[in-house]
């Protein structure tokens, strides 16, 4: 086969989160696994996912984005996508293997919002699953950033967004009962934002000997 016919990077993985990426290379995403996409948008992270055959499913409030992902999946797979708020999930209790939120809860509009959202995914993610969140966050920018009110911030870009930061990330993931699977990894945009990956597994349940 010549390397013309061969498929393009971006064919085969589309527009994929590079940490996303990192996840796939580590083999915590992998053949078998039940994936859903937490705020898919137009599916930038599902496109290796739904070449490889894996079995994806995806929410998003806004019904074009859901449309699109639906124009990329076989058509019995279009119910897989379902244009729904994270916070309401249709999906069952421990649905998921991996359940991936890329970009998605610094749109949280306070505290309440934030905490929905989050236990939300976290109770359709099986037992020892994995929880892959990316989100814009106050760390290595501090200085830079002017409260709007609680946790919702304006960047240096402009943009208004709700900021964790070390403390509330490490809260959630000791209130949750989750393990780190990564330390929180930030990367600084300069004069724009910092976004922050936090990578959490389901601790397994364990039965009760008598």
């Amino acid at each position: 086969m010549s390397s013309s016919s061969l498929p393009s990077l971006r064919e085969c993985f589309g527009d994929i989160d590079i940490y996303v990426f990192d996840q796939l290379l580590r083999g915590r995403i992998s053949s078998g696994m039940r994936v859903l996409d937490a705020g898919c948008g137009g599916g930038r992270n599902l496109v290796y996912l739904l070449r490889e055959g894996f079995e994806v499913f995806g929410v998003d409030v806004d019904p074009r984005a859901i449309d699109e992902v639906r124009k990329k999946v076989p058509l019995a797979s279009t119910d897989n996508f379902r244009v729904e708020t994270v916070e309401a999930m249709s999906f069952a209790d421990a649905f998921a293997d991996v359940v991936l939120s890329s970009a998605v809860l610094h749109f949280a509009r306070d505290d309440e919002h934030f905490e929905k959202m989050l236990q939300e995914m976290w109770r359709v993610l099986k037992p020892g699953g994995m929880l892959f969140c990316r989100l814009a966050s106050s760390i290595g920018i501090e200085t830079q950033v002017k409260r709007v009110a609680g946790r919702r911030h304006v960047l240096p870009d402009g943009s208004e967004r709700y900021l964790v930061d070390e403390e509330i990330l490490l809260k959630w993931t000791e209130v949750l009962g989750a393990r780190m699977l990564d330390p929180l990894k930030t990367t600084v945009v300069q004069q724009q934002r910092a976004m922050t990956t936090w990578v959490i597994a389901k601790n397994r349940k364990i039965s009760s000997r008598r």
